[in-house]
This record gives structure tokens, sequence and C-alpha cells, in this order.
């Protein structure tokens, strides 16, 4: 069957087209198209598509309007194409449900299920003509679906079985009597294509032609047998009530003890014969025997859902012994091997079952069960079982290796995540398995778990620091013994009582190594500086006056800088409660550019240049960094080479260090300096699929703007020479002059070249915003194939590319992050400006609309998640940057209201260190 339905996209329903396209008002409207002439097959197929698809949602037509569309539709069938045929029979139905008089349509039916009429109308026919008669009109076609039952085709053999079911409620006696033919279509041998005309189609399978042709059934044989899936179905609804001529059936289809001489070849017709099979042990104990040689011998099967079947049968059996059951149970120990997910998920799901009875049987395949626990398809269950499976696992905690607690230790990490209210029993049992033996791994494993509830599970907080504390009194790893203090001086100064942690860390201090007493100096200071308690102040300034006679230099320095900051609320600010921090990327290739540069060693390194990060954005960094190969990968499947392979995509401080060394390499650049910053992503100028692709990076230095452009030639047997790009300002006054271009002398096909273009800034001081129209110069010469040597002679061509411009975002202003209320507030005196926008094209502030195009325009950091705003007609976006080239940091607050058919009006507040700054960001926005 071959009808495509179509269903609308969202886009569609919001805007309201799809509800029109499939109003049933509109449908019942364009039902002429049934009574045109000619009759258009496409018109008439797309009508008929709608109409099934409302029924489908569950549109429901009157009595009326049903009729009407009925009988519409059997007005084609006048017309012989196949597809509009298929399309009439499966509207027809779902008409004939609620409309009246559907009987009338009984001849044209019948007509397409002659055995001369097409083969691929036959089927649909047959299921139609099973929706339109009357119970007492079965008797006079009964002839008909006799002989479509034994049809050598299987598709009208199963229409006529499945046709026959749906009849046997109302018209029993005279379904009854067709037992021998689906007896005959359960002993089928060979049956013929799915679809036997060859011809009269006209197109795909026979569909979209108009020929009245007929021809015979194709000969290629159907490996899938499911005639005998329905044939089963029916001869069972036919002797259900008949216990003996159940058996029989049985013992005929069995196939023996061995089950090999069966004459069932479809896996889902054996698994519904062991199904009845069971019904009629369950129902007779007297058959038990002769029925379990007949699932013992289908254990052996070919077919994985047949042999689980039959063992499933099995180990439900009442009574069954573990003799009985050692069959099964190895037929379900290969399966928990199988590289098939839901083969191992049956088995262990029925094994599981088996246990509660039989835990002894079930143990040789412990060791089988346990290797699931690293199955990456695993599974653990509902809430109500988690305390259940807790228990289990601290029965054998003990007795594994730390390679797979720690599979285990991740695997309830992920299901406290799941379940939070069943977080207590959880960190009982993390807290139990803390203080077991245990490797690095597995207890950092078990700190982690302690440490994302603690983040994502607010009512477990005080819970797991109480464990954490009482573990560092005993950890031998100084690693896990500083990252939980320095949990514990973030976390511990919110908690009600901070007071209660003093104790465990100042013991730190006093018992352990210089690493560790170090860290827990610090851990105090956040006490210190975050709690709102004086009498909590004055013991923590007593406890690190005590530590200014370490032995260590670490300790005392760090000692003597808390208690200066206790006395000045601003050095509190910037080096404890400071949320920022200075991206090590950013800083490392801030600091190598530095350090090549020999002009540069005459003035100290500038570290506002340096872009921040918050500390959150810092950890996820360093856990990415830190995280190795997962246990669940290594003792999971094997990666694929080519995924395993795979390199990581360059970083943006990665991709700057390669710049500055391409840059350093010619010696045309060799005065401009430091880069200051260049393009974080390449802007593409041309289609993918064009003969010439270009893209674009700009790198800025203190007096110049250097493009680089990037360019490959694919098309073969061709050279490009003096390749050059022109690059024209759009306007006059740009700010920026050519200086020289560095063209490129040959390119070839398959190897990309770079051709730089110099221009100098006339104000270093001002940010120069220009567009470019950029053309692509070049000599077009042909290679010869044998020689691989380039004619002599070319032709000058150039080759239009898109525009180029040199923006704010990206260009000058990086992304840093801040704390945007005390920086805001700090620059109150500096430099400032405040201009209103009407952004009328904005249709929200949503989405891709007004917040993420400021954004993606600004190129800054969003503060506080305003990114995402909650409300739909007034929000507050704040951003952060940092300018290149000592501009400093610069702040925005943008006041934004949204209004139906005025669009979006924007008040853009902005603070920076420098008015140019303030005039850089108000242009690309009002540009």
């Amino acid at each position: 069957m071959s009808l495509a339905l179509s269903f609308a996209s969202k886009k569609e329903d919001e805007s309201g087209l799809s509800s029109y396209y499939n109003n049933k008002t509109t449908i019942i409207q364009e039902a002429r198209v049934f009574n045109e002439s000619p009759i258009s097959p496409r018109k008439c197929r797309a009508l008929l598509t709608r109409i099934v698809y409302l029924l489908y949602v569950g549109e429901t037509f009157g009595t009326q309007e049903a009729t009407t569309l009925f009988f519409g539709t059997t007005k084609l069938f006048q017309h012989k194409d196949s597809a509009l045929r298929q399309a009439v029979y499966l509207a027809i139905k779902e008409l004939a449900t609620t409309a009246e008089d559907v009987i009338m349509v009984t001849s044209s039916i019948m007509k397409d299920m002659q055995t001369n009429s097409e083969v691929i109308y036959r089927p649909n026919a047959i299921r139609a003509l099973c929706k339109i008669i009357d119970p007492s009109m079965a008797q006079g076609v009964e002839r008909f679906f006799k002989a479509a039952i034994v049809d050598r085709n299987p598709s009208i053999s199963s229409a006529a079985l499945v046709s026959a079911y749906h009849l046997f409620p109302n018209a029993k006696d005279v379904v009854k009597r067709w037992v021998n033919e689906a007896q005959e279509a359960v002993n089928v041998k060979s049956t013929s294509s799915l679809f036997g005309s060859s011809g009269g189609g006209g197109g795909y399978l026979g569909f979209g032609g108009g020929s009245n042709q007929h021809s015979g059934p194709q000969t290629l044989p159907s490996t899938s047998y499911i005639t005998q899936y329905h044939a089963l179905g029916l001869l069972y609804l036919i002797r259900q009530q008949d216990r003996m001529a159940v058996t029989k059936m049985i013992q005929q289809l069995g196939g023996g003890k061995s089950g090999a001489g069966t004459t069932l070849k479809n896996p889902m017709a054996l698994c519904m014969l062991i199904r009845y099979a069971a019904k009629v042990m369950e129902e007779d104990s007297n058959m038990q025997r002769q029925v379990l040689e007949l699932l013992e011998g289908w254990l052996r099967h070919k077919s994985d859902m047949v042999n689980f079947e039959a063992a499933r049968v099995i180990c439900e059996m009442k009574g069954v012994t573990a003799a009985q059951l050692t069959k099964p149970i190895a037929v379900l120990q290969i399966f928990l091997t199988t590289p098939k997910p839901v083969l191992k998920f049956a088995a262990a799901r029925t094994l599981a079952a088996l246990a509660l009875t039989h835990p002894a049987s079930v143990a040789t395949c412990n060791i089988d069960l346990e290797t699931l626990i690293a199955d990456p398809n695993r599974s653990t269950g509902n809430e109500a079982s988690v305390d259940r499976l807790i228990k289990q696992i601290s029965g054998f905690m003990s007795e594994i290796s730390d390679e797979f607690k720690v599979i285990i230790v991740d695997a309830i990490r992920s299901l406290c995540l799941k379940f939070p209210t069943k977080h207590a029993s959880m960190l009982t049992f993390l807290s139990g398995v803390l203080r077991d033996e245990g490797g690095y791994d597995f207890k950092r494993a078990v700190v982690e778990a302690m440490f994302d509830m603690i983040k994502f599970i607010p009512e477990s907080k005080e819970q797991a620091l109480s464990h954490l504390c009482e573990f560092i009194e005993d950890c031998e790893f100084t690693k896990l013994s500083v990252r939980i203090l320095h949990l514990l001086g973030v976390e511990g100064p919110k908690s009600p009582q901070p007071a209660k942690y003093i104790r465990f860390i100042y013991n730190r201090v006093v018992l352990e190594n210089a690493t560790v007493r170090a860290a827990a100096v610090t851990s105090l200071a956040k006490f210190g500086v975050n709690s709102a308690e004086p009498a909590l102040k004055k013991s923590v300034n007593v406890l690190l006056n005590r530590c200014l006679d370490d032995v260590d230099d670490e300790v005392r320095d760090r000692a003597t800088l808390y208690l200066k900051v206790f006395k000045a609320k601003p050095l509190a600010d910037a080096y404890v409660k400071e949320e920022s921090v200075f991206s090590l990327a950013a800083l490392e290739s801030k600091l190598v550019a530095y350090v090549k540069d020999p002009a540069s060693a005459e003035q100290p390194f500038d570290v506002s240049t340096v872009p921040k990060i918050s500390r959150a954005q810092a950890a996820q960094e360093a856990a990415q960094a830190r995280k190795g190969p997962s246990t669940l990968d290594t003792i999971g499947a094997p990666l694929s080479k080519k995924t395993a392979e795979a390199p990581a995509a360059p970083s943006a401080a990665e991709k700057q260090s390669q710049y500055v060394q391409q840059l350093a390499d010619v010696t045309e650049f060799a005065s401009y300096g430091l880069v200051l910053n260049s393009s974080a992503n390449p802007a593409q100028l041309t289609e993918n699929e064009t003969e010439y692709q270009v893209n674009c990076v700009k790198h800025v230095f203190k007096e110049h703007v250097v493009f680089q452009f990037n360019i490959s030639n694919t098309i073969p047997d061709t050279v490009l020479e003096q390749v050059s790009v022109i690059m024209q300002p759009q306007s006059e006054d740009s700010g920026l002059v050519e200086d020289f271009i560095i063209p490129l002398p040959s390119l070839a096909a398959s190897s990309p070249g770079i051709v730089y273009v110099s221009f100098t800034r006339e104000n270093p001081d001002v940010y120069a915003i220009a567009s470019f129209q950029c053309t692509l110069k070049y000599i077009s010469k042909e290679v010869d194939p044998s020689t691989g040597i380039p004619e002599e002679e070319g032709y000058e061509d150039e080759y239009q590319v898109e525009e180029v411009e040199l923006s704010a975002g990206g260009d000058y202003i990086i992304p840093s992050y801040a704390s945007f209320g005390s920086e805001w507030d700090r620059m109150r005196s500096a430099p400032s400006a405040t201009e209103t926008f009407a952004l009328s094209a904005m249709e929200s502030l949503k989405g891709e609309s007004a917040c993420e195009s400021i954004i993606e325009v600004l190129n800054m950091e969003p503060l506080g998640g305003t990114e995402n705003p909650s409300s739909t007609s007034v929000h507050t976006l704040q951003l952060s940057g940092l300018v290149t080239g000592g501009g400093g940091k610069v702040l925005v607050r943008c006041r934004m209201t949204y209004s139906r058919g005025q669009g979006v009006t924007l008040e853009l507040g902005v603070r920076a260190e420098r008015q140019e700054v303030c005039d850089l960001v108000l242009a690309a926005v009002g540009g």
C-alpha cells in the first residue's frame, strides 16, 4: 500500500495554513473533484489522503457528510489508476462505519475480487468488502473468500484470512466452514511474490498507470510466510472451544521432538503456536510431558524469538524442576552475551523472575548477569525498587574490583538524579562505600557523585556535606581533599549552621600536608568573608593568625593575604567573592604570543586583555579535560576505528595560536606587533557547491587590519595563477587605507592557498567599522592531464564573492564573564551612553528574535541566564565583553518591551572604560 499521508508541520499549524487545508468543511466542498470529467487521479488521491488523515487523527463526519463522500468516492471506480484505486479502498473502509447504504457498492468491489483482475486490486477489495457487507451476506461471498484464502499470492491470502478473522464474531457458522482452506494456507510450501503483476500498472509495483492489461503472478517466492501466521490465528479462533482439536493441531504442526518436522516457516506463527501449547499445558496437566518435548525441540530453532518464547514458557511452567530448567537456562545464558539489546533484556527479565523461585538454577548465569552492569543499554527499574536495588548492590560491592565499583557508582549517581526523593538511601550507600578500601578512581567517582547530588538536589546538601567532612578526616588522596575543601568553602557559608564545618577544615591545617593546608586556609577565608555571623568571622580570624607560623610559605602567604582582605571589602570582592576566572586557554595563547614577540618585552604583560569565564564554565572545562575514556565505554562495545580516531575540533584559543604562527611566517607583517584578535570562525564567502570556495579570517593589530582569504580550487585539470582579492570599501570614510595585497602565485585543484590584504587604521584609537565588496581575480590555465603541466597561455577572469564586514562583535569585542551587578555599579562614573531603538522587524523577545540577534551582533557574554526571557512582553538582557587592544571592559544593559504590531522597543545602556567603546556598541546595534 503506497499512500503517503502529509502531516502538517508545526510552523504550518501556527500560521493556520494546515488547519484550513485539512478543514472538514473545505474537504467536503472540494469533493466535487470526484465528479470532474475526465477524472484527475492526482487531485483525487490528494483529497482522499486528506479525508483519511482527518479520520485517523480523530475527526468525525456526520452521517450525511460521510454518505456524500462515500458515494463520491465510489465514482472513481471507473478509473483504472492503481494508486488511485488503493486510495479509494482505504477511504471506503474508513467511511463505511458512518455512511448509509454502503452495501450498494458491493458489486463494484466484487468485480475487483475476480481472479482475472489486477493482483494489486484484490487484497484491497477483500479488506473493503469485509467492512461493507452485512453478516447475512457472508454466505453469498463465501466462494470468493475460500478461493482467496488458498490463493498463491500471499498478499491476497493474508487479506482474506484477516478479513475472515474480523467476520468471525458476526458470522461464525459461515467462517467455520472455511477451516479446510485455512488449514491449506498453514501448510503452504511456496508462494508467489507480494505483488504478482508484472505489467499493466505503468509504474513502480504497477502504480500510476492507466492500462487495463493483466498478467499472471510472478514466480518469485515469498520468504516471510506471513500467511501461516494469519491462517494459524484463524484456525485457533475456529477451534478454540474444542480442546482436543487444538491439541491435535499443536501435535500436527509441532514437528515432533526435534521440531524439525514442522511445516511452519514463519517465526511469529511458531511463537503463537508455542503460546497455544502453553495454554493447553496449563489447562491439562496430563499434556505437560508431550508439550515439554515439543518446547525443548523449539529451543534449537534457528529463530531467536522462537528460542526465547520456548525458554520463557518452560521457565514459567507450574512445578518445573531444576532438571527441566537446564536447557532453557542455557539458551537464556547465550542471549545474555548476544550483541542484540532486546535479547539481553528479555533474557535478564525472565531469569530475574525465575531467580525468585529457583535461585540455585540461575546461579550459573551470575557472571553473565554481572557483566550487564556495564552494558550501555542497562535499565534500573522504577522508584519503588530503588531501596531493594541498593540493598542488593551493597551485598556484593566488597566482592568486585574497583573498575566495576566505579561503574556501579556512576549508575547510582544517574539513578539518584532520576529519582531525587530517594537521595537519603543513596547517600547512605555512597558514604558506606567511601569507608571501604579502594583506589583513587573509585573514591573520586563516589565524591563526584556526591558533588552532583549537592548541585542538583538541594535537599541532600546538608547530609552530603556531613559525609564528605567525615571522609576527609581519613582521606589519603590529596586531590580529593583539596576538592572537598573547596566545595566546603563554597557551600558551607550558605548552610544554616556554617560553624559546624570549621572544626573539620581546621583539622586539615593541623594534620595534613602543605597542599591540603593551603586549600584549608582558602576555605576558612571564604567562611570569614561570606558568613553573616560576627562571632564566626572573629573565630576564622583567630585561626588564620595561627596559620602565620606555618612551615610552608604558601600557607603563610595565603593566611597573610586573607587577613588583609578581611579589612577591605573591595579586596574581598575581588579575591574571594569574584565569580569569574581567567580563561586558561586564552591566557596561554596571549602569553605564548607575548613571549615570541621581542618588541613586547619592553612593556609588562597586560592581563586585562585576557577574557574571563565563570567559575562554572571553568569547572566544566576542567572536568572535560580531566575526563578520560569512560569505564562504561571501555568495558562495553568497542568504538569503531573511525570514531576513535576522529580528532576533536580545535578550540578558539588553539585557532588563535595557529593564526599567530601563520602570520609570523609572513615577513611583511613582522613590524605589525602582536595580534590583538583574530576571527573565531572564518566567514564563508561562497557556497560549498561552487567551483571556487573562499572564506575570510580577520586579524586586528594595533595599527593595522589584515584580511586572510583562504581559497580552494575545486575544478580538476585547471590551475589558477596570480590569484588576488580586490577589496572595495562601500564608504569612503571607512577609516582604513589599503597597504598591499600578497597574491597567490599558483592555485592547483584540491590544494588550498592564502591571499592576504593589509589595511592601515588611520586612527588606532577609533574602532573602524566597514563593509567591503570583494572580487577574486586570477588567470585560469588548463592542465595537460598526461604531463600535469599547465598551458603557457591562459585568460584573465574574475569571480564575485560575498561582502566582508569588519564589525564590532567578534572583531573588536570578545565575550568575557563578569558579575554584572557589582561591575555595573563600579563603572557608574565611567564613560556611558544610552539610546533607544525601534526594532519593528522583531517578532518576539524569545527564540531567534531580539535576544539572540543582539548577542550575535555584539558577540558578548550573556549573564545570569538573561539570554532566556521569562516574559513575552518585558525583559532585560545583561551582556559583558572585553575590547581588544586595551579597550577594557564593556557592559551592556538591554531593556526591551514587545507589543504586537510595533515590534521590540530597545533601550540600550552601555558602560565602558573608553567613550570610543560606547560609540562602537551603539553603532553596531544602530547599523
